[in-house]
């Protein structure tokens, strides 16, 4: 019996690690574009590198395939406005030299905007 669970073990084991989703990397002129993926299959963050680094617009989503945030990169460094979505709520998120700026926040349950500058 003890012979038959150690089996079993490395039989799920083995199903486990083959059920891995790694990531895809695809040549896009100058760009390498990177989709990563949940074990689901559902796309995790998709994005682009330049040179190595984060480049351009980058998305992410949870794993049931819903938008959570979106924003731009440029050479490794976040830069201009992202947004992350939360329930019923939408922030956006104003970068400068990869530091938060300032953050608005939306919510649909009501017409309260909130404001937070890092000034």
């Amino acid at each position: 019996m003890k012979n038959l669970l150690v089996i079993a073990a490395f039989i799920f084991s083995g199903i486990m690690s083959a059920q891995e989703v790694k990531p895809v990397f695809e040549k896009e002129g100058d760009l390498v574009k990177g989709t990563f993926y949940f074990d689901n299959g559902e796309i995790r963050q998709q994005g682009f590198y330049k040179g190595g680094k984060l480049h351009g617009e980058w998305k992410s989503y949870d794993a049931s395939g819903k938008k959570i945030a979106m924003g731009q990169y440029n050479k490794g460094i976040k830069t201009g406005k992202w947004f992350f979505w939360k329930g019923e709520q939408l922030s956006e998120v104003n970068y400068t030299d990869n530091s938060i700026a300032s953050v608005t926040t939306w919510s649909n349950k009501s017409d309260v905007v909130v404001n937070y500058n890092n000034n």
